[in-house]
């Protein structure tokens, strides 16, 4: 409801919508329940109702805390433990602490929480769980990284396959995070998509 009525707030008739993680669960709904506000969708890393729930103890454990402390827990969560990944993982890191002014506060438990809450409705699955997928028209790139631990891998492939207008893009040695390490290749994909 907020996305719809932050759209409506800025005057859009219609928008492409990109959602990243949670928020391309949030836009897959928006583009079932609004189509008429979406002419194209990206969704990275996310994953349909009633997809794959990870089966690792150790995401829940650092993603639902308030803040991910360690370089470790970050490459973790978003990255491969390939050498390539690791490294941007690191590069990564630097960047998100380098920068001083500007920065976005911190989730509240009150908000992880209710993110978690979320998240615990979504994944589980229901009568022709899939199906509604199908009425999702809107030219779609599914995105994410071959080896997405918090948001398996899997669940892109599902949605490349049941939205009829979806095309699906892997990023080799990749996690969550594979918009971040790819950031250049993914930022010319998806303009090419959007054009």
């Amino acid at each position: 409801a907020n996305a719809v009525a932050f759209s409506r707030a800025l005057g859009l008739k219609k928008a492409d919508m990109l959602g990243f993680s949670i928020g391309g669960m949030v836009a897959q709904e928006v583009a079932l329940r609004h189509p008429q506000l979406v002419r194209r969708l990206i969704l990275a890393g996310t994953s349909p109702r009633g997809g794959v729930s990870g089966n690792d103890p150790r995401v829940p454990e650092i993603a639902l805390r308030e803040s991910i402390a360690t370089l470790e827990e970050t490459s973790y969560l978003f990255f491969d433990p390939a050498p390539s990944s690791q490294q941007a993982a690191r590069e990564f890191w630097e960047r998100r602490h380098q920068r001083k002014e500007g920065l976005d506060k911190l989730s509240s438990m009150k908000v992880i929480a209710a993110q978690g809450a979320a998240l615990g409705k979504w994944s589980i699955p229901g009568d022709g769980t899939f199906s509604q997928l199908s009425e999702i028209t809107q030219p779609t790139l599914v995105v994410n990284g071959s080896k997405d631990v918090m948001v398996p891998t899997e669940n892109s492939y599902t949605l490349q396959k049941h939205i009829p207008n979806a095309k699906l893009l892997i990023y080799p040695n990749s996690g969550h995070g594979a918009l971040f390490q790819y950031a250049e290749d993914f930022a010319a994909q998806a303009n090419a998509f959007l054009d």
